[in-house]
């Protein structure tokens, strides 16, 4: 029995999973560029890693906002799903070095301490470290099954 439900999964299931991630992802960073955009902007407080503390914090925090805004229906849709994870696989990097890594630490018993969810100090990096992990499978897997891109290299392989 466990043969048979595994095989009827791989031939009818398969290529459904990456569903999941994008459907959360897209609510977590669309709630952060709708934040955002109804928001002040707090960039100006920031220090950004290089290159980025090259750019204006204007410019960022549009730029940060019009991803997290466009990012999220391109993966509900499953639409250039590679190129979005990676877009924002670089904008929780950057996040995480201005905002959620810990200040200063001195041990890695310290660093430890900002894999947390919590205000406490430390830092708080574990929430954007998952993220990173999701749209690091989506990076290599793509939309899976329910995509556009799916539907679009179809549409080109029957041409």
């Amino acid at each position: 029995m466990p043969g048979l439900l595994s095989r009827w999964f791989d031939r009818n299931m398969q290529g459904l999973a990456p569903i999941f991630p994008r459907v959360l992802l897209a609510y977590e960073f669309g709630e952060a560029g709708l934040e955002k955009l109804h928001g002040d902007n707090w960039f100006a407080d920031l220090s950004f890693p290089f290159p980025f503390s090259l750019l204006p914090a204007d410019f960022s925090w549009t730029l940060a906002t019009g991803l997290e805004i466009v990012a999220p229906i391109a993966l509900i849709l499953g639409f250039m799903t590679r190129f979005f994870s990676a877009a924002l696989m670089v904008l929780t990097v950057v996040a995480i070095a201005a905002v959620h890594w810990p200040a200063e630490w001195h041990t890695l018993a310290e660093l430890w301490k900002g894999y947390a969810i919590t205000d406490q100090g430390y830092g708080n990096y574990k929430l954007p470290l998952g993220y990173l992990f999701m749209l690091s499978s989506l990076v290599l897997s793509g939309s899976g099954r329910v995509g556009v891109d799916t539907w679009l290299k179809q549409r080109a392989l029957s041409n």
